[in-house]
């Protein structure tokens, strides 16, 4: 069974959020990145079970320039065989989805993993894109998963409850908390990860469809105001008044 992981290069959680070029793009000025955790906890965590219990191979691939070798090796060391880095600065996610699919296309995989979003742009839209683009079947939010031969057996969450669904490789899958649990990379892990194929590969030409116009802050938050315990008619009339929610 071959299993393809797609992986993101995202700010650490604890980074301060700031825009540079006009509010264009995003101020990378001592921003510590991290790999994307649904890509990493859920995601490539489960393709390796599944190699594991099946057998096969778990290739990691990655749009971005050299910089992100460093998020794509720590994926090597937590058991991936090899990774695939396609050579771009970025761009929308379309673009990205044309990348991964081109790839995919290129080496038959059984199932192309995403996590369910990147935890910087929460957009969700490439795993959808990239199914569409290699005419395959997305199940979204899977939160468990279970192999019999060339059929899976997957849980996912919806509004009030949980659906089941069963399809047939080869499928499109986003990850979501309680699909696996993360793994920690070990010193041997480490060790091998230098030595595993990482193929850098040249970007395929995109007729882009959408382009940044700016980013924008949400508006600070005021400061808290403290009403004394004995004046509940103060406390009702803001609540009432300004905050609206009585």
């Amino acid at each position: 069974m071959k299993l393809l992981v797609c992986v993101s290069k995202t700010p650490d959680t604890t980074t301060k959020v700031s825009f540079t070029d006009g509010d264009t793009a995003f101020d990378t000025q001592g921003v510590q990145y991290i790999m994307n955790p649904y890509d990493e906890w859920y995601a490539l965590v489960r393709a390796l079970e599944l190699k594991e219990s099946a057998g096969g191979t778990v290739t990691i691939i990655n749009v971005g320039t050299a910089d992100n070798d460093a998020i794509i090796r720590k994926g090597l060391a937590i058991g991936a065989d090899d990774a695939i880095r396609v050579d771009a600065a970025g761009g929308s996610a379309y673009f990205v989805a044309k990348q991964i699919a081109e790839q995919a296309k290129a080496g038959s995989y059984d199932m192309v993993f995403f996590g369910k979003e990147t935890i910087d742009y929460n957009g969700s839209q490439i795993g959808a894109m990239v199914s569409e683009m290699l005419d395959m079947p997305f199940i979204s939010y899977a939160t468990k998963m279970d192999m019999a031969g060339n059929t899976a057996t997957i849980a996912r969450d919806i509004e009030g409850g949980q659906e089941i669904v069963e399809v047939d490789t080869p499928f499109v899958l986003s990850a979501a908390k309680g699909l696996a649990e993360q793994r920690i990379p070990n010193m041997r892990g480490i060790m091998q990860a230098k030595r595993k194929p990482l193929n850098v590969v040249p970007a395929v030409a995109v007729d882009e469809k959408a382009s940044i116009v700016s980013y924008a802050l949400p508006p600070a938050k005021s400061d808290c105001r403290y009403v004394d315990a004995e004046n509940m008619d103060e406390l009702v009339a803001l609540l009432h008044g300004e905050a609206k929610v009585i």
